[in-house]
């Protein structure tokens, strides 16, 4: 379905019943990339995929303004509206965690249970979100310059994803195939308007969120196991689940064991 939130018409797909579950995919995914959690959820809880702005089937504005995160997670909130949806348990990964964070921290009143996978709370100095602002503007330029498939064979070869290079072809042509799905406009402005340099540092504020919070970090994933365990110690209810013979991407290098552990959480 298409639900125009401020201006934005995003598309949600809905599946299943009971507690509601809001995913959040990263960077270059889409809905589809929950889509094989539909059998296995779908019985007891009710499943909102979104199409984050410039993914997907979701709109792409010209504006990189518009993609700013504050403005996206009013987005959310605004389509929970639309959905007659009080509270949700929020889980994010990646560049979908930063924008779960984002809303548990201007929204949390929205937000029972918050899971975030491989995610950050953004860039702590100046110094570290300038020099990041440039690198993304390089890439976004890159991907305007040469299109999405020039793009999505580069992407997918840098040492975050490295570990995925294990999965099935299969598995890893499904991956492709999503990413290509997506259109320069909306990943280049992505990267400008809520790339990690882009978004607020929220590193002063992870005190304030009191909600139940989940870190799930893969074990071969150095730097973000060291983000979460500093983000758990500065967060009153957090944990940090380190899954082994993993990298950043756990709900699809170890798929049987994150289902388990989210559900355990929630």
């Amino acid at each position: 379905m298409k639900i125009v939130a401020n201006g934005v018409a995003y598309h949600v797909e809905i599946y299943g019943h009971g507690d509601p579950l809001l995913l959040l995919h990263g960077f270059t995914g889409s809905v589809e990339s929950w889509k094989w959690l539909v059998p296995k959820w779908q019985h007891q809880r009710k499943l909102i995929m979104i199409d984050i702005i410039g993914h997907g089937l979701s709109d792409s504005p010209h504006d990189s303004k518009r993609y700013e995160i504050e403005h996206v997670a009013a987005d959310l909130e605004e389509i929970l509206k639309q959905l007659h949806i009080e509270k949700v348990n929020v889980l994010g990964y990646s560049m979908g965690g930063r924008l779960a964070l984002t809303f548990a921290v201007l929204y949390s009143h929205r937000v029972n249970k918050l899971i975030l996978e491989s995610s950050s709370p953004g860039l702590k100095s100046d110094e570290e979100r300038r020099a990041r602002i440039k690198s993304d503007e390089a890439l976004a330029l890159e991907i305007e310059t040469y299109g999405v498939k020039h793009f999505i064979e580069k992407w997918e070869n840098i040492p975050l994803f490295a570990t995925q290079k294990r999965l099935p072809p299969i598995v890893q042509e499904c991956i492709r195939t999503e990413r290509l799905r997506n259109n320069a406009k909306g990943l280049a402005n992505s990267l400008r308007g809520m790339g990690t340099g882009k978004q607020p540092s929220w590193w002063d504020r992870l005190s304030e969120v009191t909600i139940p919070t989940l870190l799930i970090c893969g074990e071969l994933d150095e730097k973000f196991c060291q983000i979460a365990s500093e983000m758990a110690r500065l967060m009153p209810n957090a944990v940090v689940s380190k899954i082994s013979d993993s990298g950043h991407a756990i709900h699809v290098e170890q798929p049987e064991i994150f289902v388990k552990i989210v559900d355990e959480f929630i």
